[in-house]
């Protein structure tokens, strides 16, 4: 990792994005938590928290789902602690239901916070990148962006959507040292999903040929991969970590 560089990472405060903060964390980089304005206690505490396990990670809140929000965040960012070399656009919400339920409110939040949001964000950043000719850039998607899940078509569209971003920004970024990669999640262990019932565990897992979930370290390790210095000809990827539910070329 390029010495005193910035990593922000949206949604850090999360399951996965606590694991994605402390892999950045080891590999250098001062890291910077996104987290929206609601979660400001919880944010806090969070902070507090990492702080006596020994990382002293900023936070920031951001509603990333709003384009002037996400830009105040990115401009904050850059004049009260630097340029930023590694964005993971991690934030990420559910509102499950077939089609058949779900209501327009429903497929626009998960559309607007999944998917318009890494536009949001990407953009500010991307284009001081390229000034700069150097930044690594990675979206977390899901193996349902690849292969679709029932009851979930505004999240399995978003998360999709999210890899054709990667491959158009992957483009752009090309020439001036600025690589553009998805890392797609299978199910991982989160308290989330820790919280469902052991019916519900041991259905999903059974569809994994590993037979288990991910843990979060893994998705993070995939992420600290894509963001090294040393990794500049990897760009437009789709890396998927879910133990064998998903395969294809």
């Amino acid at each position: 990792m390029r010495k005193n560089s910035t990593a922000l990472v949206t949604g850090g405060n999360g399951g996965i994005g606590q694991e994605i903060c402390k892999a950045l964390s080891n590999q250098g980089c001062h890291v910077v938590a996104g987290y929206h304005p609601a979660d400001q206690e919880n944010a806090e505490k969070w902070q507090a928290a990492m702080k006596e396990e020994g990382f002293n990670f900023s936070i920031k809140a951001a509603d990333v789902s709003n384009a002037d929000s996400a830009l105040e965040m990115v401009t904050q960012i850059e004049s009260e602690i630097g340029p930023i070399d590694v964005l993971v656009n991690c934030a990420g919400i559910t509102r499950d239901k077939s089609i058949k339920k779900m209501d327009i409110e429903d497929w626009d939040a998960v559309i607007e916070t999944n998917l318009n949001s890494a536009f949001y964000v990407t953009k500010p950043v991307m284009m001081a990148m390229m000034e700069r000719e150097y930044g690594r850039i990675i979206n977390i998607s899901s193996v349902n962006g690849q292969r679709g899940q029932f009851g979930q078509p505004n999240y399995s569209a978003a998360k999709a959507g999210l890899h054709g971003f990667t491959m158009s920004a992957a483009l752009e970024g090309a020439t001036k040292g600025v690589t553009v990669n998805t890392i797609s999640p299978g199910y991982v262990e989160t308290p989330m999903t820790s919280a469902m019932p052991e019916k519900v565990l041991d259905a999903i897992v059974s569809q994994v040929p590993m037979r288990r979930m991910a843990k979060p370290q893994e998705i993070a390790f995939a992420v600290a991969f894509l963001a090294d210095e040393r990794n500049a000809y990897t760009t437009g990827a789709n890396i998927p970590v879910n133990g064998g539910l998903f395969t294809s070329f």
